[in-house]
């Protein structure tokens, strides 16, 4: 038998490009050979024709099925929708305006048959994108690098193929407020990239505006980076530090000695040392406090303890 792939695409108000998709990817299927695959659009609450479409396509005989969310949920929302809902040896993320290109499929699926449990599509150029835009998603980039435990590349995208352990072990998670792209990175698993220039928009107008793509990105790392949290205890130290070294150094030099340097600091100045090394200590405690909250967060996330690759006899 063929293996089969399914390719999950979330959708919201994309009436225009969901046939256009549809063909391409069967396009590029028709070059596979040993391969089944069937799409599995998410319908993410669309107010227009997106659903009916969909409903035509999969009446006329396409290879097509939809899961209809009850309103919208949100990208993220759809993507695990479609991940828990799909059935395929292997997975196909990608989304429906047609700036992830199908005919990077093959690309992908060849390196999973090397071996690699996750392929990621790593964009390279995007028309459509502004310079803020992209100077916005390099700072993000960077930030999810150096502040989180979760390995990433600049310019990763959510168009990535899943195999089917990989899946499994994402359909464990619980969480809400996630970034789909973040939790597969944080499962591991052996992953290989495959670089495209994104194709401009068919139709439409891109859904995730400013405000959106912040409040993701800052889920995101209030979800993988624990700094967020230590960042009181990181600045209560050095400020605990030296305000108490200046204090005793007032109190040695000039309450004890007779002033022989001629400092001469004021009692407001002093009252002033005092409140920034009570101020420290303030932020130590809370830094403390959140070490705490940090453990809850872990056990309420509910995400597994460890994840098995394979067994092995």
């Amino acid at each position: 038998m063929d293996t089969r792939i399914t390719v999950v695409v979330p959708v919201f108000n994309e009436a225009g490009n969901v046939e256009m998709l549809y063909g391409r990817i069967g396009e590029v299927f028709a070059n596979l050979t040993g391969y089944d695959y069937q799409v599995l659009f998410v319908d993410d609450g669309s107010t227009d024709e997106s659903r009916s479409v969909i409903k035509a396509m999969a009446d006329a005989g396409a290879q097509v099925s939809c899961i209809e969310l009850s309103r919208n949920f949100g990208k993220e929302a759809a993507l695990s929708a479609g991940i828990a809902n799909a059935d395929g040896e292997a997975v196909v993320l990608m989304d429906a305006d047609l700036q992830h290109p199908p005919a990077l499929i093959p690309a992908l699926i060849q390196e999973w048959e090397k071996g690699a449990d996750v392929v990621i599509g790593v964009r390279k150029r995007n028309p459509d994108e502004g310079a803020f835009r992209k100077l916005s998603s390099r700072t993000f980039s960077y930030l999810m690098r150096v502040m989180s435990d979760v390995p990433s590349v600049s310019g990763a995208t959510d168009y990535r193929l899943l195999d089917r352990r990989v899946v499994d072990e994402f359909k464990r998670f619980t969480e809400h407020g996630r970034m789909t792209r973040g939790l597969i990175d944080w499962l591991g698993f052996h992953r290989a990239y495959v670089s495209f220039d994104a194709d401009k928009r068919h139709t439409g107008t891109a859904r995730y505006g400013y405000r959106k793509l912040i409040a993701l990105g800052f889920s995101a790392l209030v979800s993988h980076s624990k700094i967020p949290l230590r960042v009181a205890a990181y600045l209560g130290i050095p400020i605990t530090i030296f305000a108490g070294s200046l204090g005793l150094f007032i109190i040695i030099e000039q309450l004890l000695l007779g002033d022989p340097l001629a400092v001469d600091v004021s009692p407001i100045g002093m009252i002033a040392v005092m409140i920034l090394f009570l101020n420290g200590l303030v932020l130590i405690c809370l830094g403390l406090t959140s070490f705490y909250i940090e453990k809850i967060h872990q056990d309420t996330v509910n995400r597994p303890l460890f994840v098995v690759k394979r067994e092995r006899a």
